[in-house]
């Protein structure tokens, strides 16, 4: 129960943080190309690795901030973060073809999916 905790106040800080950031760079770069989703998805790979090295340099690095800091406030700020996370986690386990099946599939599929869904709701 705790661990569910810690994701959901991580998650809700995460999505709280995604949206000022969103914002701020929205009115401070005004771009038909979005921006502020770019440099969230990007800004939270960058800290998604800091913690993920972080948490694998300090054995002592408590699991509960763990999920609280990655799957919670990346989770939320950005699911992209997640996505790098778990490509990284696979090419550090030596996954490579599932590394490449993951990426490429993820990206072709996930692309695909949105279309299909998008084009479901004009019928």
């Amino acid at each position: 129960m705790r661990a569910i905790i810690f994701v959901g106040i991580g998650g809700g800080l995460g999505s709280i943080l995604r949206y000022l950031a969103q914002v701020f760079i929205g009115r401070h770069i005004p771009l038909v190309f979005p921006i502020g989703t770019f440099l969230v998805n990007v800004s939270g790979c960058f800290l998604i690795g800091m913690f993920y090295a972080f948490a694998g340099k300090y054995t002592g690095f408590d699991p509960e901030w763990r999920l609280f800091l990655i799957t919670g406030v990346c989770g939320g700020y950005t699911t992209f973060s997640t996505f790098s996370y778990d490509g990284l986690y696979l090419i550090r386990q030596g996954a490579t073809l599932s590394f490449m099946f993951y990426i490429i599939g993820s990206v072709v599929l996930g692309l695909l999916a949105t279309f299909a869904g998008a084009a479901l709701l004009k019928l």
